[in-house]
């Protein structure tokens, strides 16, 4: 993983209710907008930024259903993750 992509995860990572959506999300394995805008209590506009630092981060993938947009967790990025943290770890 290079540097930047690096840095990009752990911003996403770094904000109490990004951590929050991540937990609803694996809770619930996806999860509509709307939900989560009803749980974090937050406006629409905030929840939208979030979500695009976790989706461009690569920790969260979205697809459209009808009006909302519907998110769950990549697995695979967090096992990157694991891996580069474990990489620390060792150094």
């Amino acid at each position: 993983m290079k540097v930047e992509d690096a840095a990009r995860l752990f911003k996403a990572l770094g904000d109490e209710n990004r951590l929050r959506i991540i937990e609803h999300i694996s809770r619930q394995g996806e999860a509509c907008a709307c939900k989560l805008l009803d749980e974090l209590d937050v406006s629409q506009p905030t929840l939208s930024h979030h979500m695009k630092l976790l989706c461009d981060s690569g920790l969260v993938n979205a697809r459209k259903d009808g009006r909302w947009m519907h998110y769950s967790l990549d697995k695979g990025r967090f096992d990157e993750a694991m891996r580069l943290i474990e990489g620390y770890r060792r150094s």
